[in-house]
């Protein structure tokens, strides 16, 4: 399996297409691995464009470390793996905590950041994801079961269409009580507390690449209204909605997602 070390950590990566020119990066959101973008968004960004994906420090198949986890410090790591892969820019795209790892990118290291895409992600979180992630980071250190913490993520993430799918959720819930999750309890509570932290509210119109703001209709995590607040403060930012779909739009609204990023890319 391919790694590349970055800072004297292991890091897992995956490059995918043989294109020229500016490669997309895709960013991951809270607990999960790279692996995750395989099903629906490779196979349509890899015809297109050389495509990148990794696992952050201490999920799916990288080293953690022992230093403190922050969004900022997510996103030097980024840049990292672009150093160890002697890529000099990307396009990228990320989601959710992904998406806010992007944001620091955009704003730190402005030169590596040549086209931005924010997806179910927010500047800063108001008190209702404050008090949900801070939740969610108490039931992970309280060790609950997976199939309880499973659960508890899809009723925010997907959409009351998908959820009426019972022997899907079933399966969903199944795969990864079998399997495990990619990262630690410990881990999912550090990156909870990141997304916590994470603040780039009164530095949005310092970002100066072409931005794509899209968000599911019906996300309820990350309502439309945080997605807004992004594309308006980015100078020039252009936000979609997508008419299906909640928080998992790249997986509920796979082909229309992946259709408007790869636009996207093309005309700016």
């Amino acid at each position: 399996m391919p790694h590349i070390n970055v800072r004297s950590r292991k890091v897992y990566y995956e490059l995918h297409g043989e294109h020229e020119g500016i490669p997309l990066l895709l960013i991951m959101g809270m607990a999960g691995s790279c692996k995750g973008w395989l099903p629906l968004q490779v196979p349509d960004f890899s015809q297109q464009h050389r495509t990148l994906i990794f696992d952050h420090r201490g999920a799916g198949e990288s080293d953690d470390c022992d230093e403190p986890l922050s969004i900022r410090a997510m996103a030097d790591d980024t840049v990292g793996l672009l150093d160890a892969l002697e890529i000099e820019k990307a396009d990228v795209l990320g989601v959710f905590m992904g998406g806010m790892i992007a944001q620091e990118m955009a704003l730190g290291h402005r030169e590596r950041v040549n086209r931005l895409v924010l997806c179910g992600t927010y500047a800063r979180p108001d008190a209702k994801r404050r008090m949900l992630l801070q939740q969610w980071r108490e039931l992970a250190l309280l060790k609950v079961p997976i199939e309880v913490m499973v659960r508890e993520r899809l009723l925010w993430t997907l959409q009351d269409e998908t959820l009426e799918q019972a022997d899907l959720i079933d399966q969903m819930v199944t795969f990864f009580a079998r399997d495990g999750l990619p990262i630690s309890e410990e881990v999912f509570a550090n990156q909870c507390q990141a997304c916590i932290d994470h603040d780039t509210a009164d530095r949005l119109r310092e970002i100066e690449q072409p931005t794509l703001v899209i968000c599911g209709r019906r996300d309820r995590l990350t309502p439309p209204a945080l997605h807004r607040e992004l594309a308006d403060e980015i100078p020039g930012a252009h936000m979609v909605t997508m008419q299906y779909g909640a928080h998992l739009v790249v997986a509920e609204s796979a082909e229309r997602f992946n259709s408007v990023v790869l636009q996207f890319l093309a005309d700016t």
